[in-house]
């Protein structure tokens, strides 16, 4: 039987207006409970095919590798430990609806990233839903930002348990919203499916409605309706559970759907960000691969060559 459409609606629980100040007081607040654990970065600029790459050099991953040998001595050899359930109540930020909160990323790179994540356990790689889409759209309604989503674990994802993330815009203050910015304008349509001529991999884009924001469901049901023709455009089945790995980017302008071969290059790993120009990097070993090979070529080698 078909939801009702007004209990959809009923679903959103976040009150409008709320989401930047909720998440300035509970980051405040993780920092000085020791919640939320800061990965201190440094970065370069490496430019390539158009793009002025982020290059971002984690120079403090000591305590999430502690935390994480922590977890995995308190979880049982059986049992695969999930931070997400329950998740700690120090990084609670919001009720976003029924089915999804919003919770600090508690070990940032970039400062205020939320992660979005669903209340009962769904796999990160079953496809996502219009509840996702609504959370998404409830969310980007209280501010600009890029919501991306790691497909799996070739694609970049830490946790099985479903997440979406979103970062504020711009990455950088005083730079581009997003580096690969000015390749968008290039954007080749046919029908409402586009491809970007200088992304040399296999991937799909499309625009979305800015205005939106006003009703997150009624949003919710196009975008998932275009989320499974890009999908399906990279050569991805939409059977309930993705048949291959994959990034999406989103902001309230438009979406980006890259399909993924390989976690990582020269053990560098690579997940959505790096696809919106945005790339972490371990040390300074890392970083001298990327200038060697350029950044573009890196997303390549783990992004599904084109034919």
């Amino acid at each position: 039987m078909p939801e009702d459409k007004q209990t959809i609606h009923e679903e959103i629980l976040l009150k409008p207006g709320t989401l930047w100040k909720r998440v300035q007081e509970q980051t405040e607040y993780a920092l000085q409970c020791g919640a939320l654990l800061t990965i201190p970065t440094e970065f370069e600029f490496i430019e390539q095919d158009g793009v002025r790459f982020l290059v971002r050099v984690l120079s403090n991953l000591a305590r999430k590798d502690a935390v994480k040998q922590k977890r995995q001595t308190q979880t049982s050899s059986t049992q695969e430990f999930n931070p997400f359930l329950p998740y700690e109540e120090d990084l609670f930020v919001a009720d976003i609806s029924q089915t999804h909160v919003c919770i600090l990323n508690k070990f940032n790179v970039v400062d205020n990233h939320l992660l979005i994540i669903t209340r009962a356990f769904e796999e990160q790689e079953t496809l996502l839903t219009v509840q996702d889409f609504a959370a998404m759209w409830a969310c980007l309604a209280e501010f600009d930002g890029l919501v991306f989503y790691n497909g799996g674990k070739i694609a970049g994802a830490s946790q099985r348990h479903k997440h979406l993330q979103l970062v504020p815009l711009p990455l950088i203050p005083n730079e581009l919203q997003i580096p690969i910015e000015p390749l968008l304008a290039s954007a080749q349509f046919q029908d409402c499916v586009a491809t970007i001529p200088q992304l040399p991999f296999v991937h799909a884009f499309t625009r979305l409605d800015p205005l939106s924001v006003q009703s997150p469901f009624k949003a919710a049901e196009v975008t998932l309706s275009q989320y499974r023709t890009l999908l399906h455009a990279v050569g991805l089945e939409n059977s309930g559970r993705q048949s291959g790995a994959y990034n999406l980017l989103a902001t309230r302008e438009w979406m980006l759907i890259v399909a993924r071969s390989h976690e990582s290059f020269e053990s560098i790993c690579v997940n959505s960000l790096g696809f919106a120009g945005s790339v972490f990097v371990r040390n300074e070993q890392q970083m001298q691969i990327i200038k060697d090979i350029g950044p573009m070529t890196l997303l390549e080698k783990v992004a599904v060559a084109i034919k």
